[in-house]
């Protein structure tokens, strides 16, 4: 039977697949829904969280967990504990299918590192279905950037960057040789990478880090004009001269045609050598969406959906955040794969789809507001643009204010996984070991 604007009020197993910002808010909230309808008696749908991984780091933090110049241990939250406080199911494994005239998951195997065997393929049905799987950089085919380059769209990928970081700067210190990275992308991540690098450096010098800041150079590459195109032209100006002063090589107009074990080769034939190699250029959702059971997807591998976040192809799945494309009514573009967005659509169905799915209620169409950007260099510099932001649309600052801006934006995501006063106690506790512990890895 067809389903119009409401849910089916027999609707008892909600299924979030991915933990990124959308999928843990959402996953979290709807838990502790959850938990205060079964201590009343009351009716409420099973919340289930799926997601390959075994804990989620807040992804605008990866390139400090990339860099080094934050401990992982104290920024990721594990999945089953998060579970346990809030009142769902955490499921690991990793989305490879979808039946939906059966309503069912298809996931694959688990496995070791090593190759074992941990769990085999499996299947998990639903009821609602929410695919929050995030994104990932696009190499647009650029031959060897699979074969040579790092990433850092997840956590697993910053933790291994991290590690082979280490391991070349203790190579370059033993034995006195050079260690240039490259970094493809103007966008947040490239710009706050490369600044992270640099405090990295300078950090390392308290503990006798010999020349390192000699030694280690960090260029920076942009196919466009200027970097970070989704800012201000005068963030963008200010943020180049910025990372330029920090001695950071930036490139513009600088299209890369191929990486190679020790260089990028530019589209004009220049090559620019480097050691280590990052891709964070370009945005797509996981390949996997674009053969998912004949839902609509753009070329960026998007699940297209309506304005109730809900799938063009069937109502009862709903994509969120990064693999999720929108097009605003009278936009002439889809809303940008930004966390602010992630943590806005995550709102939009935490408010709204418990009804939907209980009673049978509508769903209203999302609205975005534009709040604006930050962009933070490490501790050195960090710009902020408001948006559309009432009377003061339009409006660019810097300096100390914009940095606080860009932290109170991940206090925010932590109270809202933990709630006000816990996700303060982190924040105490994050205040007192930057005092008392090392402020970079040197393990």
């Amino acid at each position: 039977m067809a389903i119009t604007n409401k849910m089916q009020s027999d609707a008892q197993r909600i299924v979030i697949v991915g933990g990124g910002i959308a999928g843990i808010e959402i996953a979290a909230a709807l838990g502790r829904m959850a938990r205060r309808h079964r201590r009343r008696h009351r009716p409420f749908p099973s919340i289930t969280l799926i997601d390959s991984d075994f804990a989620h780091v807040w992804k605008p933090m990866l390139h400090t967990i990339a860099a080094g110049t934050r401990d992982i241990s104290q920024q990721q939250t594990p999945y089953i504990a998060e579970a346990r406080d809030a009142g769902f199911a955490f499921r690991p494994g990793k989305l490879i299918g979808l039946d939906r005239a059966a309503r069912t998951l298809r996931l694959a195997a688990i496995t070791a590192p090593d190759g074992r065997q941990l769990a085999p393929e499996s299947s998990v049905g639903y009821d609602t279905l929410i695919i929050a799987i995030g994104s990932e950089a696009n190499d647009f085919g650029t031959p060897g950037v699979t074969e040579y380059c790092w990433r850092i769209d997840a956590r697993q990928q910053a933790v291994a960057f991290n590690r082979e970081l280490r391991l070349r700067m203790a190579q370059c210190l033993a034995q006195g040789t050079q260690l240039s990275v490259a970094i493809v992308g103007g966008g947040a991540t490239g710009v706050e990478l490369a600044a992270e690098l640099v405090q990295l450096t300078d950090t390392l010098a308290a503990y006798d880090g010999g020349d390192l800041a000699r030694r280690m150079t960090v260029t920076l590459a942009e196919a466009g004009p200027r970097l970070l195109p989704a800012f201000p032209e005068d963030i963008s100006a200010a943020s180049k001269s910025r990372l330029e002063a920090l001695g950071i090589h930036v490139l513009l107009d600088a299209q890369v045609g191929a990486a190679q074990a020790d260089a990028f080769v530019l589209s004009n034939g220049r090559h620019i050598p480097a050691s280590l190699k990052v891709w964070a250029a370009g945005v797509k959702a996981p390949d996997l969406l674009a053969h998912l059971d004949g839902l609509e997807t753009n070329r960026a591998n998007q699940l297209v959906v309506t304005p109730q976040l809900r799938t063009t192809r069937d109502p009862r799945i709903f994509a969120v955040g990064d693999c999720a494309s929108l097009t605003p009514p009278g936009a002439k573009r889809p809303l940008p794969p930004t966390s602010q967005v992630a943590h806005q659509q995550a709102r939009h169905l935490i408010r709204n789809l418990p009804h939907a799915v209980l009673r049978g209620g509508l769903i209203p169409d999302f609205a975005y507001h534009d709040f604006g950007s930050l962009v933070s260099l490490a501790d050195y510099d960090a710009y902020g643009s408001l948006g559309k932001f009432g009377l003061l649309s339009g409006v660019t600052f810097r300096g100390r204010l914009a940095h606080l801006s860009h932290v109170l934006l991940y206090r925010s995501h932590q109270a809202t996984l933990h709630g006000f006063w816990r996700g303060s106690l982190l924040w105490l506790i994050d205040w007192l070991n930057a005092r008392v512990r090392a402020p970079i890895r040197v393990d």
